[in-house]
């Protein structure tokens, strides 16, 4: 069973499907019946509490075990007042458009000699899925799991600054326009992220949970400052960066045309002049976004456009548990 639904789970079989609001639900109804179980118990950071009745309080929502127990008057609350509240923000700036399946590099072979063991050269892999596609998808797929928990979801867009916001409710009218919202993307504009994500911040007024989707390429030391904002609004916040297998390997091996998506600069280079560079940097880019999540209790997870998404989504679960 297990084998039989994993390869409709590829980013390449999804993004063959009419509609995002299909898409989501496919990944979702095959990561349930991967997991033989269900998925939804843990979501919440808040769980239904009492409140002491008031005078004008719906009598249906007194909890009568407890007034049997204690002789004491008390309100269950529920849903809106107590479920969780989730925001999505997704990076929808024109390096998220990249995908390595457009690009005409050639695949990895000469650069065999550089690297000392063959399990150090890097995989030639393209992705047929861009990054911006890529996130939708998975947004689109936890704000559905949310739903079905009954949680409040909210969306934020940005590039240079934020294009869409969507605030937090737990309705099925809210999620079709989140879907609705995630289907019309289009990557466009430089990005801002520390600065999008620092007015997300500002707009939150109830601790939540905050899920990015990102390829975080922008100024490192202002993001981690804005992801620390949130925790220091006692938010808790996931972190997906997304990238490309072609951008984590720099799988070429013959002189290149580099052009940048946002700005449209263009380099000549010969890659194996700078792969080591290139390994190392990417190394220690990706290396100091983990370590400073980690020391700030934010969740990190960094993403190849080539995973499945049950995958993806058994990592958001299993960050959700611990945190729980």
């Amino acid at each position: 069973m297990q084998a039989d639904f994993k390869k409709y789970l590829q980013p390449s079989v999804i993004s063959r499907l009419a509609n995002i609001e299909l898409k989501a639900k496919f990944v979702v109804e095959g990561f349930i019946a991967g997991l033989h179980k269900s998925p939804y118990h843990g979501f919440s950071v808040e769980f239904a509490e009492h409140r002491q009745y008031m005078p004008g309080d719906d009598l249906k929502y007194l909890d009568w075990k407890v007034l049997g127990r204690t002789d004491r008057y008390y309100i269950k609350q529920f849903e809106e007042e107590t479920n969780l509240k989730s925001y999505l923000i997704v990076d929808s700036s024109k390096s998220m458009s990249f995908k390595s399946a457009d690009s005409k590099l050639s695949a990895l072979s000469p650069l065999r000699k550089i690297f000392r063991k063959k399990e150090d050269i890097p995989v030639s892999s393209k992705s047929t899925i861009s990054k911006l596609e890529y996130s939708t998808y998975l947004a689109a797929s936890l704000a559905v799991l949310m739903h079905f928990q009954k949680d409040a979801t909210g969306l934020a867009i940005y590039e240079e600054s934020i294009k869409t916001f969507i605030p937090p409710k737990a309705t099925s009218q809210n999620l079709k326009q989140i879907l609705s919202k995630l289907s019309s993307i289009e990557p466009s504009g430089k990005t801002n992220t520390a600065g999008a994500l620092n007015s997300v911040a500002e707009r939150i007024k109830r601790r939540g949970l905050v899920i990015i989707f990102s390829d975080l390429f922008d100024d490192q030391n202002a993001v981690i400052n804005a992801l620390k904002h949130f925790r220091y609004k006692r938010n808790e916040v996931i972190v997906f960066q997304v990238l490309d297998p072609l951008e984590m390997s720099f799988a070429i091996d013959s002189p290149t045309l580099f052009k940048d998506m946002e700005t449209g600069k263009e380099m000549i280079s010969q890659p194996i002049s700078v792969i080591n560079s290139y390994h190392d940097a990417v190394k220690e880019f990706v290396q100091k976004y983990k370590s400073e999540c980690l020391s700030n209790n934010i969740d990190y997870t960094l993403i190849s456009t080539e995973t499945p998404f049950d995958i993806a989504l058994l990592e958001y679960l299993n960050k959700r548990k611990r945190l729980n």
